[in-house]
């Protein structure tokens, strides 16, 4: 029986380990939700425009565009992990990440360089998108693989975790910078603050990942696959693949629409003040951060698939009634109330989901089936939600139209979550029956 002092060395080893490997991941997120969150003084300083309709479109877009990298950079830097290791392929994607928020905090705006502004937003936007192509792959797998017997659920979703804690600080930064500084100001240069503090800290997350160990299962591993074996094997399951992408089209539009489109929800649509906007992105990073492990440690006891299914069923069927219920009284309460309801939504499903996808994935190309189903779903469905979202109110006149596209990623989750089933039950009977034959 272990003595209470390996318990507590064994209890701290873990969350040292975890706050070390999720460093970076909380860097790709942060970046991510400053450019969301500051949407439209992006599009005035690098889109500017007589229709600001047009413009913010632009930047939005600009936005989705780094997401159209993430398959490009989950097969290729996610071959490069299976091959050289989890720990050497998280330090890579960490400096082609500071690389791409370096870029976006330095470049002089359309006023001063013309139309390379948009252009040299554009390419660090595309850097960005590369690297995080694998950075939540990479995470989720390196703490799939040290978590303790029984604890994956636990472990892996402190990989969402460290998203949220980035939605939280991003969030207080912008409160912050609106108490200090006038509109006007925010617009002109303020909005540039948040990526330059991005950029001050990566030193220190260099740092911390330098210390992290390789996991002892890839370092057991004799074979490390090449990358033309990865992409074979990569083919051969595109069937996992595809249904894991499903599976991630529910997390990823429900989490960029309680995040990153929720301030520009509440300033264009619902009408209110930059404080309000930011303050309920706050809560529900907050409360993201608290339904993670929870429900990640539900699924360990329960299992995976109960939470998967209950939750996608929660969501096709609320989802649109409560934004209905939010734009036909759109008061700070009402959207704070709204707001926390789908943030439970998200954390329930997203913390079994994760974990799941990530042992379902064949060990030599974990890194990248995990990463490329992930970065497909977010690349033709999750980054483009809040353009997505704005096109459909603009185009119907319905603000609560954003509910019909959450409904829809629900729907794909419940499909993935049941197709994979499928499959891991076929592969354990051939398997069953093959060692019988034997």
């Amino acid at each position: 029986m272990s003595s209470p002092s390996s318990l507590q060395k064994s209890s701290q080893s873990g969350a040292r380990t975890i706050f070390s490997v999720t460093s970076g991941n909380f860097l790709e997120m942060y970046d991510f939700m400053v450019f969301g969150y500051y949407a439209t003084a992006i599009a005035k300083t690098f889109f500017p425009g007589d229709n600001p309709f047009a413009s913010l479109m632009l930047t939005l877009m600009t936005f989705g565009a780094g997401f159209l990298m993430r398959p490009l950079g989950a097969i290729v830097l996610g071959a490069y992990i299976d091959h050289h290791g989890r720990r050497k392929g998280l330090l890579v994607t960490l400096g082609i990440m500071a690389l791409g928020t370096l870029t976006i905090a330095v470049v002089p705006g359309y006023a001063t360089l013309g139309a390379a502004a948009p252009v040299l937003i554009l390419i660090g936007r595309l850097l960005q998108g590369f690297s995080a192509g694998v950075e939540l792959g990479g995470v989720s797998v390196y703490l799939a693989e040290v978590a303790p017997k029984g604890r994956k659920g636990f472990y892996v979703s402190w990989q969402s975790g460290s998203q949220q804690v980035a939605v939280i600080f991003a969030a207080l930064l912008g409160l912050g910078l609106n108490h200090l500084l006038e509109k006007e100001a925010v617009t002109d240069w303020g909005w540039r603050i948040p990526f330059v503090i991005g950029c001050l800290i990566v030193p220190f997350l260099f740092w911390i990942r330098r210390m992290l160990e390789e996991t002892e299962a890839f370092s057991q591993r004799k074979h490390h696959p090449t990358m033309r074996q990865i992409m074979r094997s990569v083919g051969q399951n595109w069937a996992l693949v595809l249904a894991g992408m499903l599976m991630v089209v529910t997390t990823t539009v429900m989490f960029y629409m309680i995040t990153a489109f929720t301030p520009t929800f509440g300033k264009t649509v619902l009408m209110m003040s930059d404080k309000d906007s930011f303050l309920v992105t706050l809560f529900v990073g907050l409360s993201n951060l608290f339904w993670l492990p929870v429900m990640g440690s539900l699924s360990d006891r329960i299992g995976r698939r109960p939470l998967l299914i209950t939750f996608t069923i929660l969501m096709i069927l609320t989802a649109w009634p409560v934004l209905h219920w939010l734009v036909g009284s759109p008061t700070f309460a009402h959207l704070v109330v709204a707001e926390l309801w789908l943030s439970f939504l998200y954390a329930s499903y997203n913390g079994a989901m994760v974990v799941y996808l990530a042992e379902i994935m064949p060990a030599e190309v974990r890194a990248s089936g995990f990463s490329l189903a992930y970065s497909l779903a977010t690349a033709l469905f999750g980054g483009f939600t809040p353009a997505v979202s704005s096109y459909l109110i603009h185009a119907t006149g319905d603000k609560a139209m954003p509910g019909v596209w959450l409904s829809f990623a629900a729907v794909c989750g419940l499909i993935g979550t049941l197709l994979i089933g499928r499959m891991v039950k076929q592969y354990r009977t051939r398997h069953s029956t093959a060692a019988v034959n034997a």
